[in-house]
């Protein structure tokens, strides 16, 4: 049977990130290769991003952006305040 896992190197052991159908003390061979893959990055959904990219529409301008934020009623700073000293 030939299966790839990922696995974690810690205090000179390996330990698979997912449980393996090994009977105790049974011997196997391991073929090691380094993810080349940022473990802060392994949350994000690639298949999501590469959509997005994929999608033809124009990035806002920042003048775009700004009229936008405009038109929100309030100030950001007031509601954090507010919802600060009504837990407290």
């Amino acid at each position: 049977m030939t299966k790839q896992i990922d696995a974690i190197y810690e205090n000179g052991i390996l330990r698979p990130l997912e449980p393996l159908s090994l009977q105790e003390q049974q011997r196997v061979s391991l073929t090691i290769i380094e993810s080349q893959t940022d473990p802060a990055d392994a949350w994000l959904d690639h298949e999501y991003l590469a959509a997005v990219d994929a999608v033809q529409e124009p990035e806002p301008s920042l003048e775009e952006v700004r009229h936008a934020l405009s038109k929100i009623p309030g100030s950001l700073s007031d509601d954090v305040r507010a919802e600060r000293d009504s837990r407290g």
